[in-house]
C-alpha cells in the first residue's frame, strides 16, 4: 500500500476563486517593496529588542517637536509605525498559509513519488513479460549514479 499524506483536489471554480483572491492581494499589496540581498544586508534592522526603543523614541520626538530638525520626518516615521502594525498580523496569516501550501506541495510530491517508486518496482519485475522494456530504460537513469571513479575520470577529461 502506498502512502497518502494528502487527498486534495481543486475544482475549476475554486482555482478561479484562488487566482482572483491572489490578484486582489497583489493589487492591494502593490506598494510593497522587493529588496535585493545587498539592500537587506545593509539595512538597519528593527528586531524585538530594538522595537520598544524605536516606539519610545518616536513618542518622545512627537512630544518635543522643538528639538526635531526638519531633516527628521517624524510624521513619516509615525505613518511607517502604523503601517507596520497593520501589516504584521496579515504577514503572519500569509506566512501560515504559505507554510500550509508548501507542506501540501511537499506531501503531494511525496505521495506521487511513493506511487512512482512502487510502480517502478512492478515494472522491473514484470516489465519484460508485459513489453515494458523501453519504459524501463526510460525510468532507469533516475537510479544510475556514476561511480566515484567514473566521475573522477569524466572530470579529468
Amino acid at each position: 500500500m502506498t502512502q497518502n499524506l494528502i487527498d486534495l483536489t481543486f475544482t475549476d471554480e475554486q482555482l478561479r476563486a484562488i487566482d482572483g483572491a491572489i490578484a486582489v492581494l497583489e493589487a492591494n499589496f502593490a506598494g510593497l517593496v522587493a529588496l535585493t540581498a545587498g539592500q537587506r544586508h545593509k539595512l538597519h534592522k528593527m528586531g524585538s529588542a530594538t522595537e520598544p526603543f524605536c516606539r519610545r523614541a518616536l513618542v518622545v520626538l512627537e512630544q518635543t517637536p522643538q528639538i526635531v530638525p526638519p531633516s527628521i520626518d517624524v510624521a513619516g516615521a509615525h505613518a511607517d509605525l502604523q503601517t507596520l502594525d497593520q501589516l504584521r498580523p496579515r504577514a503572519g496569516r500569509l506566512r501560515q498559509l504559505l507554510e500550509k501550501v508548501e507542506d501540501s506541495e511537499m506531501a503531494l510530491g511525496s505521495d506521487l513519488l511513493a506511487v512512482a517508486l512502487a510502480g517502478y518496482k512492478l515494472i522491473k519485475v514484470a516489465g519484460s513479460r508485459q513489453g515494458l522494456d523501453n519504459a524501463l530504460q526510460d525510468l532507469e537513469p533516475r537510479f544510475h549514479r556514476a561511480s566515484r571513479r567514473n566521475r573522477e575520470r569524466a572530470e579529468a577529461d
